[in-house]
Order: C-alpha cells, then structure tokens, then sequence
C-alpha cells in the first residue's frame, strides 16, 4: 500500500487535532506533508515535532519568529513558512495526495481552492469556502479532476447514503429530499424571550459535540445548519425545496435521504467528528478511527422536531439567501462572521446576530459574482457594512 501525503489546512483547531488522532493510528498509510495553524504557535510545533511535519505554516506572519524558535527548543527540522499566500502553498504541494481544510471562516477559501485547482482529493470541513464561493469550487473540481469529500458530519452522512451516480441528477438517483439533522444547541428548549440574556459563555456550552466557539455559537443559533443547506445545494446539486432541516438532539442521526420508492436511509454514529475524517482519508475503504461504538439497544427514544423558526429566525434567513442566489449567500456569511465575533466579545446581545444579518442582507445588493476576486471584494465590504451596523447596535 502506497503512503499517502497530507497536509492539514487548521491543525490547531478541533477537526485539525481529531485528524491527527486518526493518523496517528495509521502511520503505515499516511505521511504528514504540511501542518498550519493561525498564531497557536507552541501547539503547532509540538504536532510538526509529532508527526514529522516537513513544513509547518503560521498564518500570523508577527508569529513566524516565535514559531521558529519553538521547533529549535524541540529540536524539529520541520521548514517554517508564514503567511496567506503559504497556506495556497502548502495546499498545492505535489507531495499532497489529501488535504484537510480545516480553517474556520471565509480565511479557508483560497488555500481550500487551490488544493483543488491543483487536483488533490479535499477533505471538506469549512462549509463556509463552499457556501460563498460553490459555483467556482464545482468549476474547479470539473476542470482538475479534483474530488470532494464532506467532512462535517451531515454531509458526510450525505454523501455515504447518496448513491454512487447522484452527481449526474438527484432526481436521476430517485432521491426526493435531504435531510439535515440538527442538534438544536444549548438553547432548544430555552423560552425564546430568554435568549436576548444568554451569556456567550452558555453559548459555547454543546450539550453534544465538542466544537470550536464559533461553529459552536452557530450551532447555538442554528446558523450552522443554514451554512449548511447552502453547502449541501453545491455539493450534491439539491434544491432549496429539496433540503428539509429537523432537530434531533441526541445527535444519533447524522442525516437522512428520501427516496421516491418510499425508502428513507438514515445514518447513525455516536457524535464523533473522527468517524466522519476516518471515512473521508479512507474512502472508499474503512478504517479504524478510534470511536466508542453505537449500541442500538442503548437508543431508548430519538426525538425528530420541525425547527422553531421563531427561536431559530437565522435558518429561515439562510433558506432566503440560498433562493436569492448570487451574492446574498456571501453576505449571510460574512455578516454571521462579524456579528458572533461581536458576541463573543460581549459587544452585542445573542439575539442581536440575527438583527444584523437581517440589516445586512438589506444594504447589501444581490448581484452575479463571477470570479475569486469579486466575491472577496463583495466579502469585505459586507464586513465593513457589518462592523458599522454593529457599532450602531452598541
């Protein structure tokens, strides 16, 4: 068997750290080619030191010297490099077979872009590169021969109960809905009066999956899983009217798919984000990956509730911008981005995220964008136009 290289687009984050869990158990098939993370320098250089890294990326370039002295004091030869452009670089790296984009936020866009520009198979864990940019990552995937394989959990479930030729059409396949599961957060059964007082810190508490703050106040929200509809519209070609939601909150059910022939297939794991990364390095074979197993005798009641659009308004904007197409999926994005860093920062009330996403799919217009270029222009001017509308909240 062939050693595989990989590099790791996020590795001091959540899913960064999980992937390296499960290479670890696999030494024999996986050789670490390139680690990066954000300014995390003493992690990062014990994981190059770790797994032998040839070269290790620190995003922050104030960081770079700090790095570099690190992997000295450890006595790694791990090549330091630093900055935007490095991560399209190390993303590229002929010694990549796999690559990991793992980097939260719109800052995963253009290394995740390359990676597939350069034909690697990507192992998709930042919805938000596809939610902003899907029509150019499904040009790009057709152009280099590129594959893409979802990570997050619902749509890995997605992409295992789908069958082999659902790309060609979804109505081909006989497939007549997707079903999205959601956890319903910390705040699902909370009096939706009660949420303008929730404190960030309730928010980042997930009663089941163990996530990074943002995702986890996106989660908190339900924004995670409208991110998530737009992501599942440009991975598997479906439908606004094709993708349902339901909250599910003991995070058995990962995902459902409907077929015309009345059949539903449901995907069940404990919540575990390194049985999704296992599937997804493997594919199409399987391997160990470190998770507890599910025992069905265990599974006394699994609830199914229709989302309270009410308590979560944020999902219903998301089904809004999929519909409007162009830029508008861009700007939800992009105003969710500064609007929970704002939270976090107890700049603005939990309920204040879905007031300024509201206001700034109003002031920003819905247009056609065609090119990287445009909707990073279109990126930052919904951030400038967001930071404005928070400070008029403050």
């Amino acid at each position: 068997m062939a050693v595989q290289g990989i590099t790791i687009l996020g590795a001091t984050g959540s899913v960064g750290r999980s992937t390296l869990e499960v290479l670890s158990r696999h030494p024999e098939r996986f050789e670490v080619i390139a680690l990066t993370g954000y300014r995390n320098v003493e992690l990062l250089a014990r994981q190059c030191a770790r797994h032998g890294a040839r070269y290790g990326v620190i995003a922050d370039e104030q960081a770079a010297g700090r790095f570099q002295e690190e992997l000295a004091r450890l006595g790694c030869s791990t090549e330091v490099l630093a900055g935007s452009d490095a991560l399209e670089q190390v993303a590229a790296l002929d010694a990549n077979g796999v690559v990991m984009a793992a980097i939260v936020g719109a800052a995963g866009l253009r290394p995740a872009l390359a990676a597939v520009q350069a034909g690697k198979r990507l192992l998709l864990a930042n919805k938000e590169a596809m939610v902003i940019a899907g029509g150019l990552f499904r040009q790009a995937t057709s152009d280099s021969g590129a594959r893409i394989i979802p990570v997050d959990s619902e749509h890995n479930a997605l992409f295992q109960l789908l069958p082999p030729d659902h790309a060609a059409a979804l109505d081909r396949a006989g497939v007549l809905e997707l079903v999205l599961t959601a956890s319903g957060g910390p705040f699902l059964r909370r009096p939706a009066e009660e949420l303008g007082a929730v404190t960030p810190e309730q928010a980042c508490d997930h009663p089941t999956w163990d996530m990074g703050r943002k995702i986890t106040v996106d989660s908190a929200t339900l924004m995670n899983k409208g991110l998530e509809v737009i992501e599942a519209h440009w991975l598997f070609g479906a439908a606004a009217s094709q993708i349902r939601v339901v909250v599910h909150p003991q995070s058995i059910v990962h995902s459902m798919v409907a077929y015309r022939d009345g059949s539903v297939l449901a995907h069940l794991g404990v919540p575990d984000m390194r049985t999704p990364i296992a599937h997804a390095l493997a594919w199409p074979e399987r391997i160990e990956a470190g998770v507890r197993r599910l025992n069905i005798s265990d599974l006394s009641q699994l609830e199914f509730l229709e989302p309270d659009l009410r308590r979560f308004p944020c999902l219903g904007l998301a089904f809004t911008a999929l519909q409007a197409g162009g830029s508008a999926p861009v700007t939800l994005n992009a105003a969710n981005e500064c609007a929970v860093e704002a939270f976090l920062d107890h700049r603005i009330r939990f309920t204040d995220i879905r007031r300024i996403l509201e206001r700034a799919l109003e002031r920003m217009p819905t247009a056609e964008l065609e090119s990287l270029a445009q909707i990073l222009e279109h990126d930052a001017e919904t951030r400038a136009v967001s930071r404005q509308l928070i400070e008029e909240h403050g």
